[in-house]
């Protein structure tokens, strides 16, 4: 270990100013961005970061990530805020520290590849708009997607950190994928490609302290850049692979403040700042100042969105993740995706079947977008394959992967899976080997006459090309063309208050208030009722008075031990109607990242249909129907696209015939098992 890296301790007087350290340990906050991501569903609005970004550009951090990742979708799908404008806000108070995104190579912030020109208007936009640093990634480690975003970086003159995804084919990196050779000639590319900086992007928890180590050490005599660690919390093993990097020589690591910190979050900076304290890796942190804003995290923010934690298991790691390298937002997803087909005690089966997939389609690193596309196929063939077929129902981004569209696997995809998925590909049924964004045509000019008339500058336009659907449902929210459901609004503080008191009744059972009002006397007409409820009778006095029956006071009474009366089952009361043959059917609102849908019930009688229907296998949103009513079809020819999960999947037509009626519309939800048209 050379001097410069080594770990030195220092005798300091700590009653006076700390000297500064000779190799001080740089750090980047993810709170705001990684941090909310990876606890409550990347829920975090723009108007709980301001009260703490004052204080937050103070510590001395490297950069913080405010933007990327999930932000983009979420904002605009579910917080009903402008994306741009987060970041136009956040730079007027982050004045001293660079403002870090995600951007996910060709992908940028969505889960396809998306064309060269809106590409680079994307990147120039997001620099324009506040954005220093660009730590950018592709799933597939196919650095081929970065050469359409790395010259606009650089033309914008900020700071481009190319990223490794981190993943293993064993427990530690042994195998023919992900070895140490593996990330060291991957770095050798990036640098070659003009990095600035370079990042080892673990993103399930996965690495080892000592494979931390060992790959740090490799790096820092390979590279001459600064080297970046990544890693989540989940296995628990993140503090101690940082501490490791940090005896290899890393520069900089990534950590959260630590209300947003640990599970499937990040380490904290606190418990660093102390260790490191008088070492020649010192932080330089004043440890009061991340006291301070702690408890504006604690006291103001965090209360809206404690309701998104995961609080059903004590334990705050999850060691499942090193078998089945599932990160805790994929976790998530595939948790809540199986609540939405009611088969969660199946979750089993997805963990034994994840790998396989994973092998099949190519040994792919588990991050966004091919953790989704792993992920929701793995859902797919355990609740639809059988015995004599696997791969029934596939999703169009396992055909776009086998195709070649997000670039090249670390090994080759399942000749019997390749085959299958590209049977009937619309691009064609042989792979490609070019860069992706070399078959795609240019996109922009279409999306700006798209939204002609509604989007007022290029960053509306991009919003829509990037989130066709629900981009275009958030432009009219913002400016007035549609209405805002409630569930987009914010949560207050006074809402938390309010929903602790209900709580608090509920607990000491005064939940329901009955008004104290004296009773009058029993008059002559006293007439007793036994009324039954469940296992239970109750005997009831009632006294009519010249107007109907007027219940006076109820009194429990033993059981009988055969009641006359059965209850009828709640199932059968409030079973789900089936809709009529050209009925207005209701439209379902749904939150899939982190609940099962929630319909609305039909207000009018609901009659029996006639024809043969097609259901959703699953909850999601209705990208768009290949068939309208009174179109002719055959048997197993697509009818409907339907997105869950982020994925879509290809509906095709249980019968021959002919559509009878369609149920619903492009941009609606829908339940698990909702009729989405006739077919006669």
């Amino acid at each position: 270990m050379s001097d410069h890296n080594k770990v030195e301790i220092t005798k300091i007087d700590y009653s006076k100013d700390r000297p500064k350290a000779k190799n001080p340990i740089k750090i980047m906050d993810l709170s705001l961005r990684d941090g909310h991501q990876s606890l409550f569903a990347t829920r975090g609005r723009t108007e709980d970061m301001i009260p703490v970004a004052e204080m937050m550009d103070e510590v001395g951090f490297w950069a913080v990530e405010t933007w990327g990742g999930a932000t983009f979708d979420t904002m605009h799908r579910f917080l009903n805020e402008d994306p741009w404008e987060r970041i136009r806000t956040l730079k007027r108070y982050f004045k001293k520290t660079p403002m870090s995104m995600l951007l996910r190579a060709q992908n940028l912030v969505g889960y396809r590849n998306y064309a060269d020109d809106v590409a680079k208007e994307f990147v120039a936009r997001a620099a324009a708009n506040g954005i220093d640093v660009f730590r950018a990634f592709d799933a597939l480690n196919d650095f081929r997607n970065l050469e359409t975003v790395v010259p606009v970086i650089k033309k914008c003159e900020k700071h481009f950190q190319g990223c490794i995804c981190f993943s293993i084919t064993e427990p530690r990196m042994g195998g023919d994928v992900y070895n140490l050779e593996y990330y060291v000639n991957k770095a050798k590319d990036l640098e070659r490609m003009g990095a600035d900086s370079i990042c080892i992007k673990d993103m399930a928890g996965m690495i080892a302290p000592y494979d931390a180590y060992a790959i740090v050490k490799a790096l820092k005599a390979t590279l001459s850049v600064p080297v970046h660690l990544h890693s989540h919390f989940t296995s628990g093993m993140a503090d101690m692979a940082h501490l490791k990097a940090i005896e290899a020589g890393v520069d900089i690591i990534d950590t959260c403040l630590s209300p947003m910190a640990y599970r499937t979050s990040h380490p904290a900076i606190e418990p660093f700042v102390m260790t490191l304290m008088g070492t020649n890796r010192d932080t330089g942190f004043d440890i009061k100042l991340l006291a301070a804003i702690n408890r504006i995290f604690e006291k103001d923010i965090i209360p809206k969105y404690r309701h998104l934690l995961d609080d059903t298991k004590l334990s705050i790691i999850d060691i499942n993740v090193l078998l089945h390298q599932t990160p805790g937002g994929m976790l998530s997803n595939l948790v809540n995706q199986l609540k939405g087909m009611n088969a969660l005690d199946r979750i089993e089966e997805v963990y034994a079947e994840l790998p396989k997939v994973r092998k099949e389609l190519g040994q792919v690193p588990l991050v966004t977008p091919t953790s989704q596309i792993v992920g929701v196929q793995t859902v797919n063939n355990v609740l639809f394959d059988d015995d004599k077929e696997r791969y029934k129902m596939i999703t169009g981004q396992v055909k776009d992967l086998c195709y070649g569209l997000y670039g090249k696997t670390p090994v080759s995809i399942d000749s019997e899976v390749m085959a299958k998925s590209l049977k009937g590909y619309t691009r064609g049924e042989t792979p490609i080997t070019c860069k992706p964004a070399d078959v795609l045509e240019p996109e922009l000019e279409k999306a700006k006459k798209d939204v002609e008339g509604l989007a007022k500058d290029i960053d509306d336009v991009l919003i829509y090309a990037l989130y066709p659907i629900t981009g275009k449902r958030f432009l009219k929210w913002k400016y007035g063309k549609e209405q805002p459901p409630q569930e987009v609004r914010p949560k207050t503080m006074e809402d938390v208050k309010a929903e602790q008191e209900l709580i608090k009744k509920a607990l000491e059972g005064k939940l329901i208030e009955r008004p104290e009002k004296e009773a009058p006397p029993k008059g002559e007409y006293l007439r007793k009722f036994n009324v039954f409820v469940d296992d239970e009778y109750f005997e009831v006095d009632v006294e009519e008075q010249g107007g109907p029956p007027v219940a006076r006071y109820i009194q429990q009474t033993p059981l009988a031990a055969n009641p006359v009366y059965a209850p009828q089952p709640l199932a059968a009361v409030y079973e789900t109607p089936k809709a009529p043959v050209g009925a207005s059917v209701p439209k379902a609102s749904a939150d899939y990242s982190l609940q099962g849908p929630k319909v609305q019930k039909a207000s009018n009688p609901v009659k029996s249909t006639e024809g043969i229907p097609l259901k959703a296998p699953m909850p999601g949103m209705i990208i768009k129907y290949e068939k309208v009513a009174g179109d002719t079809v055959n048997k197993g020819e697509t009818i409907v696209i339907l997105e869950a999960m982020k994925m879509e999947n290809a509906l095709p037509s249980p019968a021959s015939g002919t559509i009878k009626s369609v149920n619903f519309s492009t941009g609606d939800s829908v339940a698990n098992g909702a009729v989405l048209c006739i077919i006669e």
